[in-house]
């Protein structure tokens, strides 16, 4: 029965929210009132949501939605926000559907046209990548490797030239195996930085060139536990050597002419990128 006294604000909508990653201090207030506030709860596990409502003292109705159900169960869902009802769809930990259930049941919502509502928060992709100093500027999320060696070996050799940074979900029992793989791939001087335990008592950041990160994480067996996000450096491309002679035939012309017009004549002599030759003797010439 519908609590007639619920604000409509919470009605006939599915809320995408997160949950803590670890700290339960780092649940919103928005996602409180949300999740106290609908008529059900679809969870990816019902018993690991449930000791997060009853921290909060949360009676709300809760429904298990997981990978082995949720496109059976997708229709009944939106037949219920058809009715008027309210969802709050939740994963484990952190935000639904990265790397989580919920794709079907959000693509699903959308073609028939019900109300979908985001809620902002916790999310250990976008938590382990602003703390790893690896560029954030172009970034690209690859999810959970795959289990077996020739799965993430085709992974890796796939993005070895993407430029952005790479990031991954892997768990304790295959991490070294997984970062063996990559070091066959990408080398032992890839930057990569493990992101370990986000927002728990051991959460750990140690970021090296592979090679040594996989030494250092052999040195103790403590540093490959608990739930793990690895952020790789993306490809670099290394800089196109001028030839020498190009290099000082644009020192000579550029005694006589501007240094713009110096290095697109060594250019044109040379058979070589004028940018190039300018940019070289910006730094190069005084």
């Amino acid at each position: 029965m519908t609590d007639t006294n619920r604000s409509a604000e919470y009605v006939a909508t599915l809320y995408i929210v997160p949950t803590p990653i670890g700290n339960l201090g780092d649940i919103t207030q928005r996602a409180l009132d949300v999740l106290n506030s609908v008529d059900v709860i679809a969870a990816e596990d019902t018993r690991h949501t449930g000791r997060l409502l009853s921290h909060f003292g949360i009676t709300t109705r809760t429904f298990a939605l997981h990978d082995h159900n949720e496109q059976a169960k997708a229709d009944a869902l939106i037949a219920q926000i058809q009715q008027g009802q309210s969802i709050a769809l939740v994963s484990d930990a952190g935000t639904p559907l990265i790397s989580d259930p919920g794709y079907h049941l959000v693509n699903r919502c959308r073609q028939a046209g019900v109300n979908v509502v985001p809620l902002p928060g916790a999310c250990a992709v976008i938590t382990a990548l602003s703390a790893s100093g690896l560029p954030s500027d172009r970034f690209s999320f690859e999810g959970f490797l795959p289990a077996k060696s020739k799965g993430r070996k085709d992974t890796f050799e796939a993005l070895q030239s993407d430029p952005r940074t790479l990031i991954f979900y892997e768990s304790p029992h295959r991490i070294m195996d997984s970062l063996a793989d990559m070091l066959a791939v990408l080398g032992p001087e890839r930057e990569v930085v493990l992101a370990r335990e986000l927002t728990k008592t051991f959460e750990t950041f140690h970021g090296a060139p592979l090679g040594e990160l996989i030494e250092w994480l052999g040195e103790d067996s403590n540093r490959i536990r608990g739930e793990m996000v690895l952020l790789v450096a993306g490809h670099r491309a290394e800089k196109e050597a001028l030839p020498p002679e190009a290099t000082r035939t644009t020192a000579i012309l550029a005694k006589e002419l501007p240094l713009k017009k110096a290095a697109a004549l060594a250019a044109e002599i040379h058979g070589v990128k004028k940018n190039a030759l300018y940019k070289w003797g910006l730094d190069a010439l005084d």
